[in-house]
């Protein structure tokens, strides 16, 4: 965190790690996408959706860093650019409760949007809102700590952000955005799940208890590597059964980056310097297949 003033406007940039926050733009143009695919398509409802989206993601970020630096947790973990926290508040760039604040600030501003879109499009979507919530504010408190974590990244920031943004749209749910959803929810869960080995000693200290923990580090690799491809076999069945359109067999083009991120975390689970750049290449699959099949619906919404 060098070169970074306390209190200064980088510092605030830096706690809610907007490099993250591209996982929710790609989803929510995804969710965006398969409606346009379908006739539906409102430029206002997508701008809005978009951002009250990030606002989500921005509370889980700084709301998770807050409860790690409150536990300990952030004290005694060695941070990659893919794990450890933003490391604001460990450096005391700002102060823990203005994290606490920014984080409540954004999550009502979300949940304002939320609600807008309840009262103009319908009570369906109030539902998956009360599962965002809570889910993005209440991770630390208890998700993290009952080996549920994993399951909520993914059905927040993947599974669920699809969906929403495809019914602010088009009013309604489908069986066919269910099925375009599973393989970014998957995915998302992923994320989490390898980003968790560097900081499984400092976890465990600060009481969470989730999957690596559980699980170890070498047997938590196999889940990664069959989560992995279980997202891609999504796809494939999603195209089979004509529940997604063909091209979106484009976003099985990240196979190759996908092998090396599931070999490398296979052979270096246990190596944290080594295991950095698998990391990184785990990001850009997930990333590259959700843009991927985004990019698919739009190819097949203009055709």
């Amino acid at each position: 965190m060098e070169r970074v003033r306390p209190g200064s406007l980088k510092a605030w940039f830096t706690l809610p790690r907007f490099h993250f926050i591209f996982l929710t733009v790609i989803n929510v143009s995804l969710g965006t996408a398969i409606a346009a695919y379908e006739g539906s398509f409102h430029p206002g409802y997508f701008l809005l959706a978009m951002i009250g989206s990030i606002l989500v993601h921005m509370t889980v970020n700084v709301i998770n860093d807050y409860y790690d630096y409150v536990n300990g947790i952030d004290l005694n973990t060695r941070r990659t650019p893919f794990s450890g926290g933003s490391g604001v508040l460990p450096s005391r760039l700002l102060g823990s409760k203005q994290a606490f604040w920014f984080a409540t600030l954004s999550l009502l501003i979300a949940m304002g949007i939320g609600i807008y879109f309840v009262m103009v499009r319908g009570w369906p979507l109030f539902p998956l809102l009360l599962v965002a919530g809570f889910s993005a504010y209440f991770y630390n408190v208890c998700l993290a700590k009952w080996m549920m974590g994993e399951l909520f990244a993914g059905l927040n920031l993947g599974t669920l952000l699809v969906l929403g943004s495809y019914f602010v749209q088009t009013g309604r749910y489908s069986w066919e955005v269910l099925i375009a959803s599973l393989a970014p929810g998957i995915l998302t869960s992923n994320l989490l799940l390898l980003n968790e080995f560097p900081d499984l000693e400092a976890d465990q200290k600060g009481g969470r208890r989730h999957l690596v923990i559980s699980l170890g580090r070498r047997d938590a690799s196999y889940l990664f590597v069959a989560l992995l491809s279980t997202s891609y076999l999504c796809i494939i069945i999603g195209v089979l059964t004509r529940m997604m359109p063909g091209v979106t067999l484009i976003g099985l083009g990240t196979i190759w980056c996908g092998w090396k991120a599931a070999k490398g975390a296979l052979k270096h689970h246990d190596d944290q310097v080594e295991l950095v750049p698998v990391l990184g290449v785990n990001v850009m699959t997930i990333l590259g297949t959700q843009a991927l099949l985004a990019l698919g619906y739009v190819i097949a919404a203009i055709k």
